[in-house]
């Protein structure tokens, strides 16, 4: 069984951006309601997607991700999966959950990604820090072709 948790270094930089205006408004306003209340969003925003796990079960026969504590679940089986492939992301995909050109995207740093080819046509890019452990763990479980985008 292949897991592994990226940690979200981009989401982290941009809420403790955000952090930094909480802060100014409780200093110029005190404690304003609307300023707390925004704080408390930051933080479970802060909570819920501290990372990226990906698992990868091969006795299961599943490959599942999912953000912080398991928040936006996703488990697809292998029999779903007609390709798995390394591509690299750019800026224009983003972090997050999101949907773009190339399907979803999911990610919470850095560029380098998987593409998964459903057999239905939907297509899932996930971000994750260890590009190459990841294939070699699908590596007996769908065809794979090798290629940065």
């Amino acid at each position: 069984m292949y897991q592994k948790t990226q940690l979200a270094w981009a989401i982290w930089g941009i809420l403790a951006w955000l952090g930094i205006f909480v802060v100014i408004g409780l200093v110029l306003l005190g404690a304003n309601v609307g300023v707390i209340a925004f704080g408390v969003i930051l933080l479970l925003v802060a909570v819920a997607f501290y990372g990226l796990t990906i698992k990868v079960d091969a006795q299961n026969q599943q490959l599942s991700w999912w953000f912080g504590p398991k928040v936006a679940k996703k488990t697809i089986s292998f029999d779903d999966i007609e390709e798995v492939r390394a591509v690299t992301n750019s800026f224009r995909h983003g972090i997050g959950i999101r949907i773009s050109h190339d399907g979803w995207v999911y990610s919470v740093s850095g560029f380098k990604a998987i593409e998964v080819s459903m057999a239905d046509g939907t297509k899932y890019r996930l971000g994750t820090s260890d590009q190459a452990g990841l294939l070699a763990a699908m590596k007996d479980k769908v065809k794979q072709e090798e290629s940065a985008e």
